[in-house]
């Protein structure tokens, strides 16, 4: 059986569990691939297979490859050991913000599977960064845990970096979103290889008024430190706005942006999706494509290539990828394209990359 037939029918195995609650199926899954910690040699049969090198720097980071593990599949560094070993050249945690907090109330997690898609309002759940922190400082390198050493050729020698997402507390009032987010970044700024500012998630009141001028000037004036930071952004936002915002970025020194966050459109729903379009939230996976990678050419044009760009958004099979790339992204990180294709999709692109 091939690795894709083989995943397909995972696939179908955890789409049922929980009476088919998206949810309950990531918490059961991410679960799993924490005990993966426990059992070495299953790590090793993984990177084994999944591992591609195709290294490359951007933002002064080194990437052992270009494809990581986008934000909210694992907030909380849960199951970090298994995502090396699932090919990803680097993962990126959270979104997590300051003060520990529930998120929505449930069901807030959607699966389209005809549309390749997901709906989520989840509400940056998460068990705050001092919680993070603390996990972090027990873990250790990501690399070195998940049996990638510094000399390990898998991955030509470079680390696999961690990427942590920051988002404003729930309970936190707009005018005191800097103080928030600097609290979470103080928490964390040890352990993340660089850190990305989530202004644009749709799911928490208010937060996307974080990427007009004022606010996100305000924020990234007080986010120094030695650490690249990015800005991720909406893929609702116009070209004048995102414009606008990319002034700012580049006034203030930012690193690079991650393009992009869900989207509140329904566009391009399959029709036996429909019946979930009026689901609130945030869509993510394939309908999402084809904005998500105009944006990555707009950033990529308007800087003229000063600001490195994160292409995320609508990639489920190599060539979205290949299209993202020759967009202007840098590097390309999944969520939802892994939720529907597994490891075998990272290793594809990571595979592809090499040739770029």
């Amino acid at each position: 059986m091939s690795t894709s037939a083989g995943y397909r029918l995972a696939r179908h195995a955890l789409f049922r569990l929980g009476g088919g609650d998206a949810e309950t199926a990531h918490e059961w899954t991410l679960h799993r691939l924490a005990g993966l910690a426990r059992h070495p040699a299953a790590l090793a049969g993984l990177r084994a297979r999944y591992a591609v090198a195709a290294p490359r720097t951007v933002f002064g980071v080194d990437f052992p490859n270009p494809v990581g593990l986008a934000a909210g599949m694992d907030k909380n560094g849960l199951a970090l050991p298994a995502w090396p070993a699932l090919g990803f050249g680097f993962v990126e945690v959270g979104t997590v913000t300051a003060r520990p907090q529930p998120g929505n109330s449930r069901p807030r997690l959607f699966r389209l599977p005809a549309s390749e898609a997901v709906i989520n309002r989840m509400g940056f759940n998460n068990a705050g960064a001092d919680a993070l922190a603390a996990r972090l400082a027990a873990f250790g390198r990501l690399d070195e845990r998940a049996g990638f050493g510094p000399a390990h050729p898998a991955y030509a020698d470079r680390p696999v970096p961690l990427g942590i997402s920051l988002g404003k507390s729930k309970v936190v009032a707009l005018a005191d979103a800097v103080d928030d987010y600097v609290a979470a970044y103080k928490a964390l700024s040890g352990y993340g290889q660089y850190f990305a500012v989530n202004v644009s998630s749709p799911n928490t009141p208010g937060l996307r008024q974080l990427q007009d001028r004022q606010h996100l000037d305000a924020l990234l004036a007080t986010l120094t430190g030695e650490r690249p930071i990015l800005v991720k952004i909406a893929p609702d936002l116009s070209e004048p706005a995102i414009a606008e915002l990319l002034e700012v970025c580049l006034a203030r020194g930012a690193a690079g942006v991650i393009a992009t966050n869900t989207t509140l459109s329904r566009d391009g729903l399959a029709g036996t999706d429909a019946h979930l379009a009026a689901q609130a939230g945030g869509l993510s996976g394939r309908p999402l494509a084809a904005r998500a990678r105009a944006v990555v050419s707009f950033v990529h044009r308007e800087t003229g290539g000063a600001l490195p760009v994160v292409g995320v958004g609508g990639i489920v099979d190599p060539d979205d990828a290949a299209r993202m790339f020759d967009a202007g992204a840098s590097l390309v990180q999944l969520y939802t394209g892994f939720i529907y294709r597994g490891p075998a999709l990272v290793r594809a692109i990571a595979r592809a990359a090499r040739t770029r």
